[in-house]
């Protein structure tokens, strides 16, 4: 028989819901990293599966086309009717655009952009980062407030060249419902299935009390490949996130 959600709309490439439950869960409790863990709130970073390295480089590339582009047009053989005028204009905002949107992520977008776990308050803040495709707009940092009683795991199983494995979202439903009002992503791609339930379950043993090992499966940082501290909590979200009921 085939499988269904009981979620009114499942994530693309559903594969399962998770059980919710300490006592129900398919793997002991085990975090694959951790930012910060003890008994009021735990915090979790999201790393991406690419590597930051090769967007350095594809950045250097676009900035060389920039350069030798410009270098081309400004030479004293090129015509200089409004025709070409114009076309070396759109040719040089298109190459800057690509330019600019490359500096801005290699340089700017949050590394392993976490979401923090308060046992003590039961809510889940989530660090988001809402890149935009136009360079020129600003791409503002929110943050996203749950009751830890509206969220319900996902598991999506990928089979693609590129991103093969388990990815674990969390599904935001209205009180008492099955009805998802949003999602956010817990962990992208792992390779092994136990160590993605593990990481949900944890989570679940975490916010009912339940006893954990805070020692992670992995201790390494990826290296972020920039000088600028890319995740800031606000003052507020910081003080409430970590802190018990006033």
């Amino acid at each position: 028989m085939k499988r269904q959600s009981r979620l009114d709309a499942p994530v693309r490439y559903w594969d399962e819901d998770l059980p919710k439950q300490a006592d129900d869960q398919k793997a002991p409790p085990q975090l694959i990293r951790v930012n910060e863990i003890n008994d009021v709130w735990m915090e979790i970073p999201r790393y991406v599966n690419y590597g930051w390295g090769g967007m350095w480089f594809s950045t250097l590339v676009m900035f060389s086309v920039l350069i030798i582009s410009a270098q081309f047009f400004l030479a004293p053989s090129f015509p200089s009717n409004s025709l070409f005028l114009f076309m070396i204009g759109l040719h040089i905002f298109v190459l800057s655009s690509f330019f600019i949107y490359c500096i801005r992520r290699v340089l700017f977008e949050p590394r392993g952009a976490p979401v923090r776990f308060n046992r003590k308050r039961q809510k889940v803040y989530v660090y988001e980062y809402q890149r935009s495709v136009w360079p020129w707009k600003r791409w503002p940092v929110v943050i996203k407030v749950f009751d830890w009683a509206d969220i319900q795991g996902e598991r999506v199983q990928l089979a693609g060249h590129a991103d093969w494995g388990h990815r674990i979202y969390c599904a935001v439903c209205k009180p008492g419902t099955h009805e998802v009002v949003d999602r956010f992503v817990l962990a992208w791609t792992v390779g092994n299935l136990r160590d993605a339930y593990g990481l949900w379950s944890h989570c679940c043993h975490y916010m009912e009390a339940r006893p954990v090992p805070k020692n992670p499966l992995l201790t390494d940082k990826p290296a972020d490949w920039t000088p600028f501290r890319t995740v800031r909590w606000p003052p507020d979200v910081e003080r409430e996130s970590t802190t018990d009921r006033p």
